[in-house]
């Protein structure tokens, strides 16, 4: 579990970033690793936003007004992070995240809000745009029609409507929120590593090429994990609990309970 603390209003600057940085370069390296959950001390804004007050202070030079960027900036790559690392990270969002801090959660693998939830991208009416990955990414999440909605008009988006978009995933009461979450990682945390992995990678490619692109990288992850022979342990324990019976996969929660068999 990680807490975001940084007062006095949680916004998205330079020191977050920073920050964020050094803590998945710790998680990068450690292999122990499964699941990161993200939650905030402050009991309003999960995230505010980027500090504006900064942007307009950083009036930009004739090279910056001139020139193609190759790459990400720095907040977004930093982001893209929560997305492509070989484990699974979730937002448990009691409170606003707009802007930067929207495109933090959106970059993140799961979200779960209570009912204060709050999303927006308030950037289009400040005269710039989602630049953390917001504009790239939300087309991808919600549809290009919603997504050039909820960032031309710069509207707020509660926690109901979140999930009815794919925004969230579940809003649950808040005194529930961090329970319910703490489960769904540590479930997802007792699957093999490398199947878990290799599914977010194959999703990616999915999103990122053409649906062969993602044939061939699905293909190739599950001949390495074949390769590997992580999944003698939990085939066996599924055969030996009953699965791949009639009696056993007839019944959904038997089903269920064969399957938690194979986390053990």
């Amino acid at each position: 579990m990680v807490t975001i603390d940084h007062p006095p209003t949680n916004l998205v600057d330079g020191a977050f970033v920073g920050a964020l940085i050094q803590l998945l370069d710790a998680f990068d390296a450690d292999d122990d690793v499964r699941a990161v959950v993200f939650s905030s001390a402050d009991p309003d804004f999960f995230l505010m936003h980027g500090d504006v007050e900064t942007i307009l202070v950083a009036a930009p030079g004739r090279a910056a007004t001139t020139t193609t960027a190759t790459q990400p900036n720095v907040a977004a790559a930093t982001f893209d992070r929560l997305r492509t690392s070989g484990y699974v990270t979730v937002a448990a969002i009691d409170g606003a995240a707009r802007g930067g801090g929207a495109e933090f959660c959106t970059a993140c693998d799961l979200r779960y809000g209570s009912p204060r939830a709050v999303f927006g991208q308030p950037e289009v009416p400040m005269g710039i745009l989602p630049g953390a990955g917001g504009t790239a990414r939300l087309p991808r999440l919600l549809g290009r029609s919603r997504a050039l909605e909820l960032v031309l008009t710069g509207a707020d988006v509660g926690a109901d409507e979140a999930v009815a978009l794919g925004w969230l995933n579940a809003v649950v009461p808040s005194d529930a929120l961090a329970p319910r979450v703490d489960a769904v990682a540590r479930r997802i945390a007792a699957m093999p590593a490398a199947s878990v992995a290799s599914v977010k990678r194959v999703m990616n490619a999915s999103l990122d090429g053409t649906l062969q692109d993602a044939l061939v990288a699905e293909s190739a992850a599950l001949s390495a994990l074949e390769a590997s022979g992580g999944h003698r342990g939990p085939m066996t324990r599924f055969l030996a609990a009953g699965g791949q019976t009639r009696d056993g996969e007839r019944d959904r929660e038997r089903f269920a309970a064969i399957v938690d068999e194979m986390l053990e």
